[in-house]
């Protein structure tokens, strides 16, 4: 303990901030899969949905609903799948801005030449890594917080559209 009642700081030397900022930033990176698989399968989801109950629509006569009630069920379903999908959209391709400068963020890499991007690698002291690499964490930790909110978003709107897509669909069964 400090003389002022806090914990004493342990003060960790480059190579163990830098693997402490490796080990961070491969933490960050784990997440990423899980978020795309849910989106995925909510994409699944959506077009399976749109799926059945466009093969419904092919039924000629079969509708028990009057027309002007089963097109506005079909219609409030489409609209939600539009901002379900608008959502799944953003999930899939979230704002990639930032990191200006970084050796470590691949957009970054990308607009370097290759041996402009070997030479500056080359001459990068161990701070000046962990400090990209922590920077790294922070920028797809942002990316991260944005494909999730756009998951929940577009789950919540699926769900929504289950309503009138249960609804419509019972417009075409014959009891």
């Amino acid at each position: 303990m400090a003389e002022d009642g806090q914990p004493a700081s342990i003060r960790l030397s480059e190579e163990e901030r830098l693997k402490a900022a490796r080990d961070q930033l491969n933490l960050v990176l784990s997440f990423f899969p899980r978020v795309d698989t849910k989106l995925s399968v909510v994409l699944g989801a959506n077009v399976g949905m749109l799926g059945v109950l466009f093969s419904r629509l092919t039924v000629p006569g079969a509708a028990v609903f009057p027309p002007c009630v089963l097109w506005s069920l079909i219609g409030a379903f489409l609209v939600l799948m539009g901002f379900s999908s608008y959502h799944l959209y953003r999930g899939s391709f979230p704002t990639l801005e930032g990191g200006a400068g970084s050796l470590v963020y691949f957009s970054e890499i990308a607009a370097r030449g290759e041996h402009d991007f070997v030479i500056a690698f080359s001459k990068l002291s161990l701070p000046s890594l962990t400090d990209d690499l922590l920077s790294q964490c922070w920028r797809n930790s942002v990316i991260l917080k944005q494909k999730f909110a756009s998951l929940r978003r577009a789950y919540v709107w699926s769900a929504v559209a289950v309503m009138p897509w249960a609804f419509a669909l019972a417009g075409y069964t014959k009891f």
